[in-house]
């Protein structure tokens, strides 16, 4: 009676064990332990917009590149002005990621959380990812919010 008891109670932590796990993986959804998936928006003709991607890839995100003639809607859609404006904007769970921003900047952007539209690199500073070259000039990295504030959020 005992043994058969003892394989009741064992059985009933299995099956809770497994409806807790089944409960996460569908918390997760199917993209859970992927890669981040990044939407990259450039002009046709960009050359350091594809050495960013180039960059964001070797850091392990899952790419797709949207090629336009301009990027007037997609800056608009997320509120990136004339003073966070760059070459190319990405989307990256929910977040803009405007011009030459790090990969690790990124990674921790979606680490964190925080309540924000995006980042932005603004301009094309010479040494950013996809602006390597013999300058490396110093950059911020600006944070933005649905409400137009900025600050700084890195600085490299």
């Amino acid at each position: 009676m005992n043994t058969r008891r003892m394989w009741r109670g064992t059985a009933a932590v299995a099956v809770a064990v497994a409806m807790l796990g089944a409960v996460r993986m569908w918390r997760a959804g199917p993209a859970a332990g992927q890669p981040p998936k990044i939407a990259v928006y450039k002009r046709e003709t960009c050359g350091c917009c594809n050495k960013w991607i180039d960059h964001v890839r070797a850091a392990g995100f899952r790419v797709s590149v949207k090629t336009k003639r301009d990027l007037v809607d997609i800056n608009d859609r997320y509120g990136i002005t004339a003073a966070l404006v760059s070459c190319h904007t990405a989307v990256v769970e929910g977040y803009a990621i405007e011009g030459h921003v790090p990969a690790d900047v990124i990674q921790r952007l979606l680490r964190e959380r925080p309540d924000l539209v995006g980042i932005a690199v603004p301009g094309m500073p010479e040494g950013s990812p996809g602006m390597e070259g013999p300058v490396r000039e110093h950059y911020n990295v600006i944070a933005f919010d649905r409400r137009g504030d900025l600050r700084v959020y890195d600085s490299r």
